[in-house]
């Protein structure tokens, strides 16, 4: 494959863009949202007076969130909640608690959510949250505290037809259900719609957890369709190895594809006749990191990026294939398991590339986890349950219909996936705002 260096493409990369003003929201995050939307809003021919409407999140909410801590003291913790907009019905989005969360980040994603809902067809806004705290330096009583404070800072805020939280990057079922009975506690009966990615037994559904995963597995699956790759003679390297990349490594072993490199933020390993997934996950399990779990396949985990593979998918942060590696990457197959893990520099590089790297963009790759939730809400709403085989048919018929439509839109226009991805999502909502006009 031909590599294509950053310094190349110095008199093309453009200077973030301002034309839409950001408001309260900052960060290189934010702005790589902003640059995509300004550039397909260009292809779309939207005019400067219509992009901060369609672009600029409804509401932002910030609130601190004290807790009593194990040894007495009281600490104070910041919690965020973006709604991107409500024009198509409530807002869908994960709630994360990292030491990276801020308002910038949570809007970028609350902005991705509403392209990707478009996308898919749900009938949502984009919505995210989140706090500012490395979940694993708190006790599970301290968790649990922290998680019931944030959702009661939020209850005049959230309700099952205005917003409605998901798990992101270090929450989980137990802290939905935390969520959803603190919510059901001050409004005097059990609201199980106020959240998704519940357990089963408090009004989750089955397969909610895996289901990002496995839409990750089945895009890669139809991809390798597409380019012609057996997948019991391919090799794949996932970069983070929370819930989505862990299941992802399952679902692809299940299909043949040999997982010869996984990362996480404490550790990369690889190997080239392939790593013991399932001992993994179970160490993974039991211990929360990757770390010291072997020290004889350690590996740089930048330099994991750049190795031979069939199929290369970035799981874990945003922005973790840049203008610096974009062009040296060794992968038939880029699949998108994280949000915004391209940077607009890296995506200028790819684009030289389209013939060598097919991309699976982060709005369809991994809008299973949506998609699932959005069954979870249904289900809640009506009460009335299905089986996993059911969801199984639903998701992927879902996502093949949403594929095709990034497929020809991509061909019709001769844009790039994420492109083709974007066009169709942000038209979605530009439709649906000129449709209902502007109140008062």
């Amino acid at each position: 494959m031909a590599s294509v260096a950053a310094e190349d493409l110095a008199p093309i990369i453009p200077a973030v863009s301002s034309r839409v003003s950001s408001g309260v929201y900052s960060g290189p995050v934010f702005d790589m949202a902003r640059q995509q939307f300004d550039h397909v809003a260009d292809h779309l021919q939207i005019p400067e007076e219509e992009r901060q409407r369609i672009f600029m999140p409804k509401r932002a909410i910030a609130v601190s969130c004290p807790i009593h801590r194990d040894d007495g003291s009281v600490a104070v913790f910041n919690g965020y909640r973006v709604q991107h907009h409500l024009t198509l019905g409530p807002t869908k989005g994960g709630t994360r608690f990292s030491p990276s969360v801020d308002v910038g980040e949570v809007g970028a994603l609350a902005i991705w959510m509403s392209w990707k809902c478009a996308l898919v067809g749900l009938p949502y806004g984009g919505g995210k949250g989140g706090i500012t705290v490395d979940p694993y330096s708190l006790s599970r009583r301290e968790l649990e505290a922290l998680s019931r404070r944030y959702m009661q800072e939020m209850i005049p805020f959230v309700g099952p037809q205005i917003d409605v939280m998901a798990p992101d990057m270090g929450t989980d079922e137990t802290i939905m259900a935390w969520f959803m009975d603190t919510y059901s506690m001050y409004h005097g009966s059990t609201v199980t719609e106020i959240v998704t990615g519940k357990p089963v037994d408090c009004g989750g559904t089955l397969g909610r957890r895996e289901a990002t995963g496995r839409g990750v597995a089945y895009l890669i699956g139809r991809a390798m369709e597409i380019v012609g790759i057996d997948p019991t003679q391919s090799t794949a390297i996932i970069q983070g190895f929370g819930n989505v990349g862990a299941v992802t490594a399952i679902e692809l072993l299940r299909r043949g594809v040999r997982v010869i490199g996984v990362s996480d933020h404490t550790a990369a390993y690889f190997d080239p006749r392939g790593l013991d997934v399932e001992a993994l996950t179970a160490f993974v399990r039991d211990n929360r990191v990757l770390r010291r779990f072997s020290s004889e396949t350690l590996i740089d985990a930048e330099e994991m990026l750049t190795r031979p593979c069939d199929v290369l998918v970035p799981a874990a942060m945003e922005r973790a294939i840049n203008a610096n590696n974009a062009g040296q990457l060794q992968c038939r197959i880029l699949a998108e398991g994280a949000n915004g893990p391209t940077t607009p520099e890296a995506d200028l590089i790819l684009a030289l590339r389209r013939d060598e790297i097919f991309l699976i963009p982060d709005i369809l790759c991994n809008a299973g986890g949506v998609i699932v939730s959005y069954f979870e809400w249904v289900q809640d709403l009506q009460r009335f349950f299905w089986d996993e085989p059911e969801i199984l048919d639903k998701l992927y018929r879902t996502l093949e219909r949403a594929l095709q439509r990034v497929l020809s839109r991509a061909a019709l226009d001769g844009l790039s996936h994420r492109d083709a991805a974007m066009a169709l999502g942000v038209e979605t909502v530009r439709q649906a705002k000129a449709t209902r006009g502007l109140f008062p």
